[in-house]
């Protein structure tokens, strides 16, 4: 798939307004940051995972720097977050939900990346793993805490099956559409359901698992 096509453009555009939303309103509930904070670490969480992405492609400059609707869109999407973010009444619930939602595009736009630059099967799912969960895992570092990634069974996992489903639709000749739609859409309720069941990947024998 050419990374330039609409469809490309708008899972990664969607994904960075979600997760640059999702950072600004944890900055704005966990660390209670101010608005240079706020909007320094939606950025950085709609944007972490698709600079990993390029890099680990070699497609320098990441579409970040090389794109002026990248950076416009995460400091849109931190400004939206700054300055509504306080009336939400189920805040809590709209920081998951915005995760699942960025985690499940980024997951699809990797893989799909992957692809296009011609990777192998594998390596497009790790691909779109990694950016999946990279802007989480910096939104966490950056507000010192343990990434989700390593704490939730159901965070990683979600992200490996959504890849994997895009590039099973494209070895075996599926249309890209319903591909990537389904495959964003069975990542965002995989994940969504191990958040509301509290579900995580099984730990070692004898260990429970934090709260």
């Amino acid at each position: 798939m050419d990374t330039t096509a609409p469809l490309f453009l708008a899972l990664d555009l969607g994904g960075t307004f979600a997760f640059a939303l999702n950072g600004a309103l944890t900055a704005l509930r966990v660390a209670r940051l101010d608005i240079v904070g706020v909007v320094t670490l939606g950025m950085c969480t709609a944007l972490g995972g698709g600079i990993i992405r390029d890099i680990l492609l070699g497609a320098l400059p990441p579409a970040t720097f090389n794109d002026w609707r990248y950076l416009t869109v995460a400091a849109l999407g931190s400004l939206v977050a700054f300055v509504f973010g306080r009336g939400l009444d189920r805040i809590a619930t709209s920081i998951l939900v915005l995760d699942a939602a960025g985690l499940s595009l980024f997951a699809v736009s990797g893989a799909l990346k992957g692809l296009d630059l011609g990777v192998g099967a594998a390596q497009a799912v790790i691909l779109g793993a990694i950016t999946g969960v990279g802007g989480g895992t910096l939104r966490d570092v950056l507000i010192r805490e343990v990434p989700a990634v390593l704490t939730s069974g159901l965070y990683a996992i979600p992200a490996l099956v959504g890849a994997f489903l895009v590039v099973a639709g494209e070895r075996v000749g599926v249309a890209e559409v319903p591909t990537t739609v389904v495959a964003a859409v069975v990542c965002f309720a995989i994940r969504m359901i191990g958040v509301h069941y509290g579900i995580d990947a099984p730990g070692p024998p004898g260990t429970r698992r934090r709260a």
